[in-house]
């Protein structure tokens, strides 16, 4: 799960935008939840201004209801505070993963952590992150 702001045009009518101070941009902000081959599972659209926990508070519950197979979900930090909320409101396994302390920057986890994770998920559990897709 993660989120992108873009800029929008004057055009678009100043309900469906907002000021993300993070990233000083006036526009609006998509929400995305993808499965773990990066296959699109939902989208959300709001003003940037929409806080990304505001917005997946909003999401999940949707996602969980037409997915009850989605038993994990990994996001950034912007998510932090939603493990709880995720494990007794939607019995749904919510993970923040945190960049280590010294990286500046954007930069993808190495792909064998997370073949390691996901085939840790899978072996020793006996389920994958997300078992079908539409």
């Amino acid at each position: 799960m993660d989120s992108q702001s873009v800029k929008a045009a004057e055009t678009v009518s100043r309900d469906t935008r907002g000021f993300d101070g993070a990233k000083l941009i006036n526009g609006r902000k998509r929400h995305l939840i993808v499965d773990t081959k990066g296959l699109l599972v939902t989208v959300k659209v709001t003003p940037a201004d929409v806080t990304d926990r505001d917005a997946a508070r909003k999401m999940l519950p949707e996602l969980r209801k037409s997915n009850p197979e989605l038993t994990l979900m990994w996001a950034d930090n912007a998510y932090t505070g939603l493990a709880d909320w995720a494990r007794n409101d939607l019995d749904l396994t919510f993970k923040v993963v945190k960049k280590p302390p010294n990286q500046v920057g954007f930069k993808v986890l190495p792909r064998l952590l997370w073949n390691l994770f996901v085939k840790f998920v899978a072996v020793e559990h006996g389920v994958w992150p997300v078992r079908r897709h539409r």
